[in-house]
């Protein structure tokens, strides 16, 4: 299923994150938003914050205007995110999937070109920094699949010369790569998955694992031979749900030098609806296990947080029994089921996470590697500057 975003000029397989960002956002005042609880100038304001995979668009403009509005730019700010990572399309198995990849590249260009003094498109560590003192909204293009890559790996130069510079390996189900998450043989990688590595380290790209079948992960995170991701994820250890990640795979990716993320996603909880303390344990355990320099947040939402209105929660709901139909539903997806952590959805969510763990006795420099320093860094490593 696709649709047009006429906002952003994005076609795209419409997936639940997006369905947040853009669906909810636009009832966003009024409940679901928390005062923060901490200063006006603290370490936070201060640090990098980085989340590795969300959604970034803009409820309040009019159809077919890529120019942030003054409201969304003014909340996306507040939110305190430096950086956050969005997704070029498509995902999935779709029929000329380079086409649909150079169309939506031609549309983040374009949303660049009207947003100059108030987007930044990341392509060095360096520019992370300079969206900061700069006070502008960073945002890193990144791909949640290599279905446009395919066979042609030299496809994977014009993705870097594109501005992408971070490649997911699968989706859900199986590509030419390797299997997905979703994918019931869970064969691993192919023969081409692991020239695919190779080629995506040698481009000097990021490769991010996320969505991977469990076979898939394990084994690109042996082939890999430079940092690497997860940027969105759960532990499985406490979860066992396939979108989530084995504590051997997640040990695997940090002792390669890479950073795990942890989402704001329903697979945290067996009920589907997790709680602000399960989604602080996913993050505990994931630092745990990796160590405190591997461990990152990735929400899989939008930047702003979602006002469950009944229009959001029904197109929502409608949604899900498409995916479910279509055969690409995660278990536990159904109707009712919302892709968010309830007790975090403000829009001081990424401070109020870091006051939750400083209470747990988290130290600030603790903090501050998992809020973006250890993302920083991977990137630093991958693309230089």
């Amino acid at each position: 299923m696709q649709r047009v975003d006429e906002k952003w000029g994005l076609r795209m397989i419409f997936n639940r994150r997006q369905m947040l960002a853009s669906a909810g956002a636009a009832a966003f005042t009024g409940p679901g938003i928390a005062k923060s609880q901490m200063g006006a100038a603290t370490w936070y304001d201060r640090a990098i914050v980085i989340d590795a995979l969300g959604g970034l668009n803009d409820p309040y403009a009019a159809e077919g205007i890529s120019r942030l509005t003054d409201r969304a730019y003014a909340e996306m700010m507040q939110t305190g995110v430096t950086v956050l990572r969005d997704t070029v399309f498509p995902v999935g198995n779709t029929p000329d999937p380079w086409s649909d990849y150079q169309k939506a590249i031609g549309n983040f260009r374009e949303n660049f070109s009207a947003n100059p003094d108030r987007l930044l498109q990341v392509r060095t560590a360096a520019d992370i920094l300079k969206a900061k003192r700069e006070s502008k909204f960073g945002v890193i293009v990144g791909t949640q699949d290599s279905c446009m890559v395919s066979a042609d790996l030299d496809r994977l130069a014009q993705l870097k010369k594109d501005g992408v510079m971070t490649v997911q390996l699968t989706y859900n189900n199986g590509n030419l790569a390797g299997d997905g998450s979703l994918e019931p043989r869970d064969a691993g990688l192919t023969k081409l998955g692991r020239r695919t590595i190779e080629r995506i380290e040698a481009e000097k790209l990021l490769l991010d694992l996320s969505h991977g079948g469990a076979r898939t992960m394990a084994e690109a995170a042996s082939v890999a031979q430079r940092p690497l991701v997860i940027s969105h994820t759960g532990a499985r250890a406490l979860t066992d749900h396939p979108r989530n990640t084995s504590d051997a795979t997640i040990r695997a990716v940090a002792n390669k030098g890479g950073v795990v993320g942890v989402y704001f996603m329903p697979f945290l909880s067996a009920s589907m609806r997790p709680t602000g303390a399960e989604l602080v344990a996913h993050v505990e355990h994931v630092a745990n296990v990796a160590g405190e320099d591997h461990v990152g947040i990735g929400t899989d939402n939008g930047v702003m947080p979602t006002m469950l209105d009944e229009k959001t929660k029904k197109s929502m709901d409608d949604w899900t029994r498409e995916r479910i139909k279509q055969g690409i539903a995660a278990p536990g997806e159904a109707p009712g089921v919302y892709t968010l952590v309830a007790d975090y959805n403000s829009i001081d969510r990424y401070r109020r996470l870091a006051l939750d763990l400083e209470r747990r006795g988290w130290s600030q420099g603790r903090l501050e590697k998992l809020m973006g320093g250890n993302f920083l860094r991977v990137y630093r490593e991958a693309w230089g500057g």
